[in-house]
């Protein structure tokens, strides 16, 4: 596993630093000099579940872009390629870094060990996007009940003690926090030619489950958003196209921009939720389907 590498001591603030840091009440930024600086996550420590490879990875490079220093969780034995080109990013060109830590999201201890220890190695504990999940398509009469506990085990439980395992750090730490949960578009809607009842049911699961964080820790300063992506061209989806090859056009002609979107285009969403930018909005889903579900 890659080493922390030290970080340089950072500049001392200058007036406009120094007003903004630590306030308990939202900044004000009227009258700045900087570039929206309510973006900024410098010294910021998130973690990101589900990170090894595909959408996970791709909303850590925005905030490592943003400054953040960040850890990605997944259960793959090595991350994917690409990691190795985000986390070399990370250090020579981001002066930040990007660590990997093998864990599953249902193994709870470890899971809690491996939080606690990325928090105290810092000191703090600042955000985390939870992407880990998995997808199987069965139909419902054929679906068995070993599979849907599965499903529910990764997709809502693993979720669930994930950001609780994050939520305790941040409250020992008293700095509050944002937490993003990855729902899906097919949490409100049934797809049309995809039959996934359990995946649709757990990620109905998530947006609920968010909505009740967010009431039980907002008196710790802590947010917890959604963001529910519609179609993304990833590599499983396109194993998925050979398979079935009807829904490369079929699935596009079901929204209002006639395309099927990319990993990047989720990468401000996710700086927007993990910032101040978003200070004052938590409990919400952010729904990002190209208008799939707005028909």
């Amino acid at each position: 596993m890659e080493a922390n590498p030290p970080r340089p001591p950072p500049a001392a603030p200058d007036a406009e630093d120094a007003a903004l840091h630590h306030q308990k009440t939202a900044p004000t930024y009227l009258g700045t000099t900087k570039r929206l600086p309510e973006f900024n996550l410098v010294d910021k420590v998130v973690l990101v579940s589900g990170a090894g490879r595909g959408l996970g990875l791709v909303q850590a490079e925005a905030l490592l872009e943003a400054g953040a220093t960040v850890y990605a969780l997944d259960r793959l034995p090595e991350p994917s390629p690409d990691f190795a080109r985000v986390q070399k990013r990370a250090a020579e060109e981001l002066g930040t870094s990007l660590s990997y830590r093998r864990i599953d999201v249902r193994d709870v201890e470890a899971l809690n060990a491996t939080v606690a220890e990325i928090a105290d190695t810092h000191g703090r504990m600042d955000g985390l996007v939870a992407a880990a999940g998995i997808q199987q398509e069965t139909p419902a009469l054929e679906y068995t009940a070993k599979d849907c506990d599965t499903m529910m085990s990764v997709n809502v439980t693993g979720c669930f003690m994930t950001a609780q395992a994050v939520a305790k750090q941040m409250i020992r730490f008293g700095n509050g926090g944002s937490m993003v949960l990855i729902a899906s578009m097919s949490a409100s809607i049934a797809n049309k030619g995809l039959i996934c009842p359990a995946y649709n049911a757990s990620k109905a699961a998530v947006l609920q489950l968010s909505r009740n964080l967010a009431s039980e820790w907002g008196q710790y300063g802590i947010r917890v958003n959604t963001i529910s992506p519609g179609y993304i061209v990833t590599e499983m989806v396109e194993a998925l196209f050979v398979q079935y090859p009807e829904r490369r056009t079929d699935w596009p002609t079901q929204n209002m921009l006639g395309r099927l979107s990319k990993p990047e285009e989720y990468r401000g969403a996710a700086a927007f939720l993990i910032s101040d930018a978003s200070s004052f909005m938590t409990g919400s889903d952010l729904r990002i389907d190209g208008g799939h579900s707005a028909w």
